[in-house]
């Protein structure tokens, strides 16, 4: 049976609760069959279809990565999407199976960086996410936190924060030093007390003086 009569354009509601439920359906039944036919949507005519069908393909991949995780190619592909909601939601599912397909997503990484670039401030979040997860593993380490590093080095003063925070836990004692000195310069750069006293606290964690 079809499952693209739960998709939420398919019931004509603007929310993404329905998205979501049957994401939920599908990872609790194992459903193959449902994921295959979600990535075959990815290219529907339908522009309601094919942006349910991603945002359900990466809520099971947030849940269970190793269901979406075959399709690693398939997603890939849609970082060059001239819909954004489509590129961004391709970054999206890969950050979820980042873990599950490392190998494959090192290859890619300068298609991934490309795409971070160019795309939305909800793409560049996702490519962080990869490149963190990426960092964590020791022969990609290197690499990897010099793309972290360039991130923090140029991203939207808004997200400097979060990047940090959510980098700091997978990095070295030597990176630490890099990390902290990059934060440190970008210090000037905030407009809230708020998010200078989260990057200082991210500083202090690192034992920079």
């Amino acid at each position: 049976m079809s499952v693209l009569p739960q998709l939420a354009s398919s019931q004509k509601r603007k929310d993404e609760e329905p998205n979501i439920k049957l994401a939920e359906v599908i990872v609790a039944s194992n459903n193959k069959a449902a994921i295959k036919e979600l990535i075959h949507c990815l290219h529907h005519q339908n522009k309601g279809i094919r942006h349910d069908c991603i945002k359900v393909l990466y809520e099971i991949g947030n849940r269970k990565p190793v269901l979406i995780a075959a399709y690693v190619e398939k997603i890939l592909e849609l970082l060059t999407s001239t819909d954004n909601r489509m590129a961004w939601g391709a970054m999206a599912a890969l950050d979820a199976i980042a873990s599950e397909k490392s190998q494959v997503l090192y290859k890619k990484i300068k298609q991934i960086e490309a795409a971070a670039l160019k795309g939305s401030v909800i793409t560049r979040d996702h490519a962080v996410g990869i490149f963190i997860k990426l960092c964590s593993i020791g022969s990609y380490a290197e690499e990897m936190f010099n793309l972290l590093l360039l991130q923090l080095n140029t991203c939207p003063v808004n997200q400097l924060t979060m990047y940090a925070e959510r980098s700091l836990p997978v990095l070295t004692g030597k990176q630490k030093v890099a990390f902290a000195e990059a934060l440190h310069r970008r210090i000037p750069e905030l407009e809230k007390k708020s998010q200078e006293a989260r990057l200082r606290k991210v500083i202090k964690k690192t034992g920079y003086p």
